[in-house]
């Protein structure tokens, strides 16, 4: 039986996770963003299609690169992480659908690659990956600073050439420097935000 988790979990994953733009000098070992992946691909896509596919930016040429094609707010946060991971999706995905849905595997494949089909489940499912990712995180002890603003067209030439993979979106992991995250901004209501039908 499932059973909830404890207030202190649900703190850290949620109500008092926040977005970090600053780190502490502590590196990320390779060990837990093995143990990060190990949890967020267990998380529930269509059809088990799984198509986000992951760089995990480390190195000094790879920060600089991706920083490059970051907006200027954004280049500086990248450079001084441990670690930025783009998120992609794989517009190919439906080649390993024989592997991840062996019962239809090839009727799955025929099916997603119909390009629209194949372009919107692989934005949405990739999306889905990525908010995994985030909790993966955070559950492991990790910060995390997912952000937009960059240029999606060069991180695809300079990360993903050759493939049918284009970025989603870019997040930096580490262990953020406490008392420096911005003031924490309101949330819509439930009423806000949903309704009853």
């Amino acid at each position: 039986m499932t059973r909830a988790l404890p207030a202190a979990t649900l703190d850290q994953l949620f109500r008092q996770a926040r977005t970090y733009n600053e780190w502490d000098s502590r590196e990320v070992d390779d060990q837990i963003i093995h143990k990060l992946y190990e949890l967020l691909k267990w998380g529930p896509t269509a059809a088990n299609s799984s198509p986000a596919r992951f760089v995990w930016v480390k190195s000094t040429e790879g920060k600089a690169k991706l920083s490059a094609l970051a907006m200027d707010v954004n280049q500086s946060k990248i450079l001084a992480a441990p670690i930025t991971v783009i998120v992609g999706y794989d517009l190919a995905f439906s080649e390993t659908m024989p592997t991840l849905f062996p019962a239809r595997g090839e009727a799955m494949r025929q099916m997603f690659q119909e390009p629209g089909l194949a372009d919107i489940t692989a934005r949405r499912n990739s999306s889905l990956q990525g908010a995994y990712l985030l909790i993966a995180a955070r559950a492991l002890g990790l910060d995390c600073g997912p952000m937009s603003g960059f240029d999606n067209a060069g991180v695809d030439r300079e990360f993903f050439a050759g493939t049918r993979i284009q970025s989603n979106f870019i997040c930096t992991l580490g262990y953020g420097k406490p008392d420096t995250p911005f003031p924490r901004n309101p949330r819509l209501s439930f009423e806000e935000a949903g309704r009853w039908a």
